[in-house]
């Protein structure tokens, strides 16, 4: 006679909180907020939950910083700026403080991949006029980058226009 999975993990006994956070933590880093959230969802107590996390967390198996890094890099990589990359980390529960440090010791030149980002979506071609540079500004406001930045990188194409006649 076949037994059902039900009465399997029954006979198995349930896993534990922290079996099942070291489980999704072999799979991908998770921030602490995230990985809370999925256990009171899998119907672990919040205390449960937190004791869990408290211990992968003494344990280096799940680090807060270790996921902004991830992140980070993950984002610059698909070319975001600095703006969507914060608000990203803030939505997964890493404070402000942990963010900027993230973001200073980061190796990006944000100049050079919001021009990466222009030549991308639109080719070498410079924007023909103003409202096109409205379009390309806006894209890359988007993107997470700063108004400086976006200054710089659209009117570079109008500047050397200008520097050509």
């Amino acid at each position: 006679m076949r037994r059902s999975r039900k009465d399997d993990k029954n006979q198995r006994g349930e896993r534990s909180a922290y079996d099942r956070g070291l489980s999704m933590l072999a799979r991908r880093e998770h921030s602490q907020r995230e990985l809370r959230a999925r256990l009171e969802q899998g119907g672990y107590d919040e205390t449960e939950a937190g004791e869990a996390i408290k211990r992968l967390g003494e344990q280096k198996y799940q680090d807060d910083g270790r996921f902004g890094e991830m992140i980070l890099r993950a984002r610059i990589a698909q070319g975001y700026g600095p703006s969507r990359i914060r608000a990203e980390l803030r939505s997964h529960g890493l404070v402000e403080s942990a963010i900027r440090t993230l973001l200073d010791q980061a190796d990006a030149d944000w100049n050079a991949l919001a021009r990466a980002q222009m030549r991308k979506k639109y080719g070498g071609k410079p924007a023909t006029d103003h409202a096109e540079r409205g379009k390309r500004a806006a894209f890359l406001l988007r993107r997470g980058f700063s108004a400086a930045t976006v200054r710089a990188v659209t009117h570079a194409g109008v500047d050397d226009l200008g520097a050509a006649d």
